[in-house]
């Protein structure tokens, strides 16, 4: 794979497209770095090397231009800190005053890059907006996976510019190195765990997961739309009443194509979406009216930890409830503590999603399993078999 770790890039003006996408609080503090943590290997990388390291990034949504809340500014520090060296900022991403920041660089320095997405041009892909970020620099280096499947200027289209100067950072490698390695020759059995809310975005990936998996494991609230498929009552679960029909399509073609579709058997409910409600559990297909179902039961912890601790290869991408909650966090927390037991018994265990890697690092589990995406989306995609377009413009 392309990266950089063969090459030396020392007197270069190296420009990382990385994703520094984290949470801010109220007084623009940040509250998980994770992303930030895992971009340093390529930006000590740079300045190992003696060059020049341009980091730019996305922030929140921000809808028209500049908003101070979706500043960069605010990862500076943090980041100058955790790097033990000064990091400057650019007050813009393009333009004269960024073009003198970057000239006023010396060998080792970092340059921070205002947000890119205070120019609509970047989701846009905009060929003129990506030539102006690609004049900053000598060398072009992703290492934004979370980003990956965004065909944006500064993810894909500025590739372009540099047709020799191109690499994957160390993160995007070792992102695309691990699914590569769940994906295309999965030691046996191959077991992956689909959670959270709805079918509706992921119903791609359990299609396309059929013809890869050997188990199947579903949970979160979308297992109530299979539930309510297979004929039963679940009371005020959440459900998605249009995608009934579908769900038993996909019963059926997880027969067809002999995977093992592994769904929840009892469920525990809750009479309000609450951690304070009054708590009672039943069969999945017999929830009782005005109770919701907010996280799997033990009979299907059971049965779901005996699959994943049978597997070689599991991927685990969903909460099996709501974990934010304490009385409804035990189902997610199990099955995380029986990845952690496989990959102890030597399974590789594949981690992402946002609130499958919150729930990790709010039960302890970040270092006990083989690896954790930084990207979402950008994993469903990957998994879906769909190309991304940012990992295509480094290979092209």
């Amino acid at each position: 794979m392309k990266n950089i770790s063969n090459i030396s890039l020392s007197g270069k003006r190296v420009l990382i497209r990385v994703d520094f996408n984290v949470p801010l609080d109220e007084y623009f503090k940040i509250t998980d770095d994770s992303r930030i943590q895992a971009a340093l290997p390529t930006i000590k990388k740079v300045l190992a090397d003696g060059g020049k390291a341009i980091i730019m990034s996305h922030l929140g949504r921000p809808k028209n231009g500049f908003e101070e809340r979706f500043s960069l500014k605010h990862t500076v520090k943090h980041l100058s800190d955790l790097l033990a060296t000064p990091v400057s900022f650019s007050s813009d991403c393009v333009g004269e005053n960024t073009i003198a920041d970057v000239e006023n660089m010396e060998n080792g320095d970092v340059l921070v890059l205002e947000n890119l997405r205070f120019y609509k041009e970047e989701k846009s892909g905009d060929i003129g907006f990506a030539k102006q970020l690609a004049n900053l620099g000598d060398v072009y280096v992703n290492d934004a996976f979370g980003t990956a499947h965004r065909a944006h200027a500064s993810t894909a289209i500025i590739a372009d510019y540099f047709p020799d100067n191109k690499y994957f950072g160390l993160l995007l490698s070792n992102e695309i190195s691990s699914l590569e390695k769940a994906l295309d020759n999965p030691e046996r059995p191959f077991t992956a765990i689909i959670g959270g809310a709805k079918i509706t975005g992921k119903i791609d990936v359990i299609t396309s997961l059929f013809d890869k998996v050997d188990n199947l494991i579903i949970g979160g609230g979308m297992a109530y739309t299979f539930a309510k498929a297979m004929g039963g009552s679940i009371g005020n679960s959440l459900v998605e009443d249009e995608k009934v029909a579908l769900a038993k399509t996909l019963i059926t073609d997880a027969k067809e194509k002999g995977v093992q579709l592994l769904l929840p058997s009892d469920s525990v409910n809750a009479d309000d979406f609450n951690n304070d409600a009054d708590i009672q559990s039943s069969a999945i297909t017999n929830v009782q009216n005005g109770f919701m179902g907010l996280d799997i039961g033990s009979e299907s912890i059971a049965h779901f930890s005996n699959a994943i601790l049978d597997s070689k290869t599991i991927i685990w991408n969903g909460p099996m409830g709501v974990f934010e909650m304490k009385n409804f966090a035990n189902g997610t927390k199990k099955i995380g503590e029986a990845i952690c037991e496989a990959t102890k018994n030597g399974a590789f265990s594949l981690v992402g999603g946002g609130d499958s890697v919150a729930a990790v690092k709010q039960f302890g589990f970040a270092d006990k399993v083989s690896y954790i995406s930084t990207g979402g989306g950008a994993m469903l995609e990957y998994l879906e078999g769909k190309e991304l377009p940012a990992v295509v413009a480094i290979q092209d």
